[in-house]
């Protein structure tokens, strides 16, 4: 792919995120102008609306992936992981901000990958209880829950937090939050 291809591409994936994100009505053309390029070509690469959906989608998919990826969940301690995690998917959260729950019920591919990625993070924080970070009697499925949460919150109601302080804040409520004493 040409650069400016690329650059127009990334420029259309980023404006559909934020629009649809905002209203999920948000037409071709009003993405095309935001992104600042004509709305044939965002036609010539995306069909439809769920055609772009789709490529911003798997846009997340793919920062997430390189995030769990950097992470190293099954290898570095559980606070360095938990961290490099939290400061990496802040950032994947601010700049795809479409909730994959939408994508999740119409791509059944999307569905299994944006399942393993969930896997591989419940591995994680059951590994993060049964090395003690975590009370014992933490529900897995609870931890997972409040983590997701606090990213969340982290990265769309606190847009002036930096990343490597939002995944401080995280981490510590996280850790010693549900941590043991």
């Amino acid at each position: 792919m040409r650069a400016d291809a690329a650059r127009n591409l990334t420029a259309v994936l980023h404006a559909g995120a934020r629009l649809l994100a905002e209203d999920p009505g948000t037409s071709l053309a009003a993405i095309a102008a935001a992104a600042g390029v004509d709305r044939t070509t965002v036609h010539r690469r995306f069909a439809s609306r769920e055609a772009l959906l789709s490529g911003v989608f798997q846009a997340k998919l793919d920062s997430t992936e390189r995030v769990l990826d950097e992470a190293r969940l099954t290898e570095a301690p559980v606070p360095v992981a938990l961290h490099r995690y939290l400061e990496g998917i802040i950032p994947v959260s601010r700049e795809w901000p479409l909730d994959t729950r939408r994508m999740m019920q119409k791509d059944p591919q999307a569905r299994a990958r944006r399942q393993e990625q969930g896997a591989r993070l419940d591995a994680f924080l059951r590994r993060a209880i049964e090395e003690g970070h975590l009370r014992a009697d933490t529900d897995p499925a609870w931890a997972r829950a409040v983590l997701d949460r606090l990213v969340d919150n982290a990265a769309h109601h606190f847009p002036d937090l930096s990343p490597p302080r939002a995944a401080d804040l995280i981490a510590r409520t996280l850790l010693h939050g549900l941590g043991s004493p």
